[in-house]
């Protein structure tokens, strides 16, 4: 049974049978058809009187066709709980305004969804002991299949993520949205991923203990197409979005129950102190060099740097298949 997005009705009981859960659609069974008010205020990108910048338009609403691999059973309070706060991330950001030197905004999240749900639903199903932690998505990764670090070919031979990709409200000529189909290799991506297929053999052994999230979700575009991160906005909007982004990694790391964040590259990792500075000391930040083959020092030889790594913060066992326990340096 496929379970399409459950969420809480906090306003409205519209739904007779189902006064707490409103279940949107199930495939092969009769599910609640009607979505109370707020959660179509979620769905929708939150308030429809919102300033939004013209570069960054919510796209027209749209439900998920349908996966195209069944996802796994999934226990919906942790699952959908972090796919609904990735909703209200959204409507929070898109309230947002971003001047020059941006250009154009996509938001994977919204236009990929139905891959990105199928990524948590299948391997966000229940609390983590560790959170790798991106900063943004890049152009030919989670901008193309919804999944961090998304590099295409990973994300489907070997996590086994597939959906449809929409395309976003607006989309740069010398970057579109190809999805599945995009034939340009994200680096990054394949660094990274690449590693863990080394370590783990199978996904089902990493996400055992560990999860990959980005701390944005939105790509940033100058008018040229080049890609901007984070850092390269103006101090006033960077610090704007980054505290709201902030806000929902803190909610996010206590509802997996974490206890190790990686972020992997110095920014993410600096953002993930300040943000869950007030869950230490059982919450603790970590880094990890970034797999950018922008860095000379990744270029060098990241994969054996970051097995050095995982080898000095004491997670290699959680990635062996032959180990399923708690290590005892968590």
């Amino acid at each position: 049974m496929h379970l399409h997005l459950i969420r809480q009705c906090n306003i409205s009981r519209t739904c007779s049978s189902w006064t707490d859960w409103l279940v949107t659609d199930v495939i092969g069974e009769k599910g609640c058809q009607e979505m109370c008010p707020e959660s179509q205020r979620l769905r929708n990108g939150g308030n429809s009187g919102m300033a939004v910048s013209p570069t960054f338009l919510p796209g027209p609403t749209h439900e998920p066709a349908g996966a195209l691999m069944e996802p796994l059973p999934c226990a919906p309070s942790l699952t959908e709980g972090f796919l609904e706060e990735e909703l209200q991330l959204n409507a929070e950001l898109h309230q947002l305004q971003f001047p020059e030197p941006v250009g154009v905004i996509y938001n994977p999240v919204d236009y990929a969804w139905e891959p990105h749900r199928n990524y948590v639903t299948r391997y966000c199903q229940g609390p983590k002991e560790v959170l790798f932690l991106g900063m943004n998505p890049g152009p030919f990764g989670m901008a193309q299949t919804g999944v961090p670090f998304g590099e295409v070919n990973v994300v489907r031979d070997w996590l086994g993520i597939g959906g449809s990709v929409l395309t976003p409200p607006q989309e740069h000529p010398k970057r579109p949205v190809l999805g599945l189909e995009c034939t340009q290799s994200e680096v990054s991506g394949a660094r990274f991923w690449g590693l863990f297929r080394a370590l783990c053999g199978q996904p089902q052994v990493f996400f055992r203990h560990c999860f990959v999230h980005n701390l944005c979700p939105l790509l940033f575009l100058a008018p040229s197409g080049r890609n901007l991160t984070p850092a390269d906005l103006p101090a006033k909007q960077r610090e704007q979005l980054l505290a709201i982004c902030e806000a929902a990694l803190c909610r996010q790391v206590q509802r997996l129950g974490v206890r190790l964040v990686v972020g992997v590259g110095r920014l993410a990792e600096q953002r993930a102190r300040r943000a869950l500075a007030g869950l230490a000391p059982e919450v603790q930040v970590e880094g990890l060099l970034h797999p950018s083959p922008r860095s000379p020092q990744a270029n060098k030889g990241w994969e054996a740097a970051a097995r050095e790594r995982l080898q000095e913060l004491g997670l290699l066992p959680l990635l062996t298949s032959e180990c399923s326990a708690r290590p005892s340096t968590l």
